[in-house]
């Protein structure tokens, strides 16, 4: 299948196929599951790492842990485009512009490092 048509051809081939995987596992896990499941009295107990449960079911994290999570993030992005970057800087005709555009995206994140340490974010306490 070759041409423009070929190729929304092969897509359709694909999304049919992984329809009918879908459905054929669906189907197997209906054929192969037990019809009336044993019921004991600890099945529907909460397990955690082989201890009995204490306490309550409400637990508060606090915001903090979400904001390192968010900036991890930020700066595994970060990371994420310079390797790129680094390998594309030494071919000819990328140096100054590669240059700016990189130095504009690591001045923005450093604002934004820079705006999270005064706000005080990243004190642990």
């Amino acid at each position: 299948m070759t041409g423009y048509l070929g190729s929304y051809a092969t897509l359709g081939l694909l999304v049919i196929g992984g329809a009918l995987f879908f459905g054929a596992a669906f189907a197997a896990n209906r054929v192969l599951r037990p019809r009336r499941p044993v019921d004991t009295p600890g099945k529907f107990e909460t397990y955690e790492c082989g201890l009995d449960p204490v306490g309550g079911d409400w637990a508060q994290a606090q915001i903090r842990y979400y904001v390192y999570a968010y900036l991890y993030v930020l700066f595994a992005v970060e990371s994420v485009f310079l390797f790129p970057w680094a390998v594309i800087f030494d071919r000819p005709g990328f140096g100054v512009a590669t240059l700016v555009e990189m130095g504009i995206f690591v001045g923005l994140l450093a604002l934004g490092l820079l705006y999270a340490w005064r706000k005080r974010v990243l004190r642990w306490s």
